[in-house]
């Protein structure tokens, strides 16, 4: 059985930005959503990922975000380092300075762009783990990488002792992963709407947009299935689709920049080639953040 990373909901934190074209890292108002994720109930955070922007950082501003946000978190909760890349030696060198700067795991997506085969998949992730001892989730996400981590390759990567864990987006596998994988592959939703899905299979919680705005409510609804609530944990589910659905109207991590600004903490804009939202969608967006404060999920 492969220890436990994290159990519960782990935010996958916007980098906030400030400057005229969002060129800075905004480093006080990344240390107020630290904060805020903490005192909210947060079980981790997820720094440099998908919604941290880390592909418009070049490799000296990405690990200086690692570096204080696990400088400011300063072992409260675990730190997990996005250090993916579709370049196998960058991946390395990335997952390597994280671990030196006190990462407590990586997070680690699939080659995109240039894609590969399923051993291709299996040699690039095996060499990444190699090089480091912390362990390392896979992010599987083929909507954004057009490559899927087919459930063999699961099965042949968790034999690796530090791959721990799959962030995983394609939930139609799961059964199949868990069947050929055990306990020797922890299981976390990639996807807001369906972490209850994901719970019914044995999974551990979620790597969370929503988290962002909502931390103690994402965590309390894994905590309700793992303590036996389902039915509680299912309702909750229920209660928070509409917000699902409006973060993602347009492409993450757009909406969930608004939605911080909106709450009143500070994320600023996103870095080009992303765009500000359509003024309909942030129209539905605040209602949503609206209606959804009132049934008490953003405190």
């Amino acid at each position: 059985m492969k220890k436990k990373i994290f159990t519960g909901a782990a935010v996958a934190i916007v980098t906030p930005f400030k400057g005229k074209n969002n060129e800075e890292v905004d480093y006080d108002a990344l240390g107020a959503l630290i904060e805020y994720q903490i005192e909210n109930g947060t079980d981790a955070i997820v720094i440099c990922g998908t919604t941290g922007e880390a592909s418009t950082m070049p490799d000296t501003e990405h690990l200086a975000v690692i570096e204080y946000a696990v400088q400011k978190t300063a072992g409260r909760i675990p730190v997990i380092a996005g250090t993916g890349s579709n370049d196998t030696k960058h991946a390395i060198a990335l997952s390597q300075k994280a671990e030196q700067l006190g990462a407590d795991a990586l997070l680690s997506v699939t080659p995109y762009y240039n894609k590969t085969t399923q051993d291709g998949l299996y040699e690039h992730f095996k060499v990444i783990a190699e090089s480091v001892s912390v362990p390392i989730i896979l992010y599987n996400v083929p909507g954004r990488t057009n490559l899927n981590i087919e459930p063999a390759t699961f099965e042949r990567l968790c034999k690796i002792p530090n791959i721990n864990a799959v962030k995983e987006c394609n939930l139609l596998q799961i059964p199949e992963t868990v069947k050929r994988c055990g306990d020797e592959l922890n299981l976390y939703s990639g996807e807001d709407g369906y972490v209850h899905f994901l719970m019914s299979a044995g999974g551990l919680g979620v790597i969370s947009v929503v988290s962002n705005i909502a931390p103690r409510y994402m965590s309390d609804m894994v905590k309700a299935y793992l303590n036996g609530d389902i039915e509680k944990s299912w309702k909750m589910q229920v209660a928070c689709q509409d917000l699902v659905k409006a973060l993602f109207c347009e492409v993450n991590p757009i909406p969930i920049k608004e939605a911080v600004n909106r709450i009143g903490l500070r994320a600023g804009g996103c870095r080009l080639p992303l765009v500000d939202m359509k003024p309909e969608n942030k129209e539905r967006l605040a209602a949503a953040i609206e209606n959804f404060r009132m049934i008490g999920g953003i405190k």
